[in-house]
């Protein structure tokens, strides 16, 4: 499995990679702007990103953005929509009824609340067919 982590926070950042590395090869990116390139790069290189976890609130080009440019090229460039669609937890301080349902219509497939509860977290990634039990 592959994973693209998009956090902006140094701590975050490094607890996700810790969760999730000992399950998937995990790249890890700062911002939208970066995480944009790196998904680009790697259906570029025929090796596509099962999994992205990606924070809302950064700096540059923010988690919405990203998180739209990345379905606009999954349609445009690669042809994919619906279920075949990279997987996209997002990770969010914001737990309030008007983002939840902005982050769905965006494209979001989950989302996350911070401060990241590990328990929930794998709950949500196995829900979505990854790391079985």
């Amino acid at each position: 499995m592959k994973i693209l982590i998009v956090e902006d926070d140094f701590a975050a950042r490094k607890m996700l990679k810790d969760i999730l590395s000992p399950y998937a090869d995990c790249d890890i990116v700062v911002d939208g702007e970066e995480a944009i390139q790196a998904f680009r790069l790697a259906w570029e290189e025929k090796s596509p990103y099962d999994l992205i976890c990606l924070d809302i609130m950064m700096p540059n080009t923010d988690g919405y953005e990203a998180l739209t440019q990345i379905r606009n090229m999954e349609k445009d460039i690669t042809g994919i929509k619906g279920s075949n669609e990279v997987k996209i937890i997002v990770i969010t301080a914001l737990d309030d009824p008007k983002t939840v349902v902005r982050l769905y219509k965006a494209g979001a497939t989950s989302y996350v609340v911070k401060p990241i509860d590990k328990n929930e977290f794998f709950k949500e990634i196995r829900g979505l067919g990854f790391m079985r039990e």
